[in-house]
């Protein structure tokens, strides 16, 4: 049902009769279809009326229809885009604050910036969990203080028992057993600041909002993907996350006797694999710097006096992208061949995520002025670490067992 038809429908007969009372002009009807001309005529007047009202009362801002103060929510449609909401943001640096955005604490535009509305922050973290190794794959959850503590249980040895000290026992009727409980731990984390910072010419802002939101998403995106992802793999904690080959839990594989430096044999491969926990080899992926694809696509295995490769027969199919049946991720985020780091073995499920602050935006024309360029700055808090903080001591054997496994330096 269109406007007018609604409109028309709503209009009760007894009022169009009244109206037409009313009416300066006066009419003779000398026939029921002249009466019925002049009471669609009067009808048809009142509906252009209504529509006029109803156009100019659909042209306001969706928060006050709503009775919501102005910028209470950005995700009820205020901003068409990320782009107009980054001009808005550009332009209260010009003293022209847009009611539409949020402030509130410390999201105030002098403290900090203004909070990204939660669909543009799941359109830039989209682009950034496209490029990104660990956050995809890893535990996350959310931060709802500074500084949060998450349970754990602490399973260093299965030589007695199982969780940190339960005791199950095998006993006859009537027998006795002894109390046991596990031991439990926690694992802190303390959200970090992660600032991303990027410049765009003024141009660009007053050209269009569609080349703006391009430009920002993708930068910020996979920026803000990049530096989550280094200090996720060796970030060494303190002011950043703690990475997995700086966790405790790590087990660090030694190279081979007589093994030339910058390589990665098949070897060294199967004795990663002997470390990781059981539990893992399911959910497991390989870590690897690009620069160990030759050594990958040059395995080969000795078998006596002859051998054959382990991955390329020819130079026909597609290049090797697992290893005992776990996905291969290059990533130039790993340290380079030879040195710790180059290759890990890792459970991503053991690694915590917590997100603290959702994004926030703030840009400045200031400084970088004389260039004629606009600052752009986005801001998160987090943090992340390892669940674990101790490798596994199995019931039976002396190598112990992680999530986590790397390959030792070679030289």
């Amino acid at each position: 049902m269109t406007t007018e038809e609604k409109i028309t429908e709503e209009l009760p007969a007894q009022h169009v009769l009244e109206t037409m009372a009313e009416e300066p002009k006066s009419f003779n009807p000398e026939s029921i279809e002249q009466l019925e001309d002049t009471f669609k005529e009067t009808i048809k007047d009142m509906v252009d009326e209504r529509m006029k009202q109803s156009a100019v009362k659909e042209t306001r801002p969706a928060m006050i229809e709503k009775n919501e103060p102005a910028g209470a929510s950005m995700t009820g449609g205020a901003f068409k885009s990320f782009g107009e909401f980054a001009m808005a943001v550009a332009n209260v640096d010009k003293g022209n604050i847009d009611s539409r955005l949020k402030v509130l604490g410390e999201t105030q535009g002098d403290q900090g910036g203004f909070l990204v509305g939660e669909e543009y922050r799941a359109q830039l973290l989209s682009q950034a969990i496209e490029d990104a190794v660990i956050r995809p794959r890893a535990f996350q959850m959310p931060m709802t203080a500074s500084t949060m503590r998450v349970p754990s249980i602490r399973d260093a040895t299965h030589a007695s028992n199982v969780h940190g000290g339960v005791q199950a026992y095998w006993t006859p009727e009537s027998g006795s057993y002894t109390a046991s409980e596990p031991t439990f731990a926690q694992v802190s984390l303390t959200a970090k600041k992660l600032v991303a910072y990027t410049t765009a010419s003024e141009e660009l802002l007053q050209d269009s909002a569609v080349s703006m939101e391009a430009l920002l998403v993708r930068l910020f995106g996979e920026a803000l993907a990049y530096f989550e992802d280094v200090s996720f793999i060796s970030g060494v904690g303190g002011g950043q996350p703690l990475g997995i080959i700086n966790a405790d839990a790590l087990i660090s594989v030694a190279k081979e006797t007589g093994q030339a430096a910058t390589t990665f044999t098949f070897q060294n491969a199967v004795k990663m694999w002997s470390r990781m926990a059981p539990r893992s080899h399911g959910n497991a992926v390989w870590l690897m710097h690009p620069d160990v694809f030759p050594q990958l696509a040059q395995m080969s295995l000795s078998v006596g006096t002859g051998g054959s490769g382990m991955f390329v027969a020819n130079a026909a199919g597609g290049p090797p992208n697992s290893l005992f049946g776990r996905p291969i991720i290059f990533t130039e985020k790993c340290s380079t061949l030879g040195t710790a780091g180059d290759v890990i073995l890792a459970d991503l499920d053991f690694y915590l995520i917590g997100d603290r602050q959702t994004l926030t935006m703030a840009s400045s024309s200031h400084v970088r002025f004389q260039n004629g360029e606009i600052a752009w700055r986005l801001t998160e808090r987090l943090d992340g670490r390892p669940w674990i903080d101790t490798a596994l001591t199995p019931r039976n054997g002396s190598n112990t067992l992680s999530p986590f496994v790397a390959l030792a330096t070679r030289s």
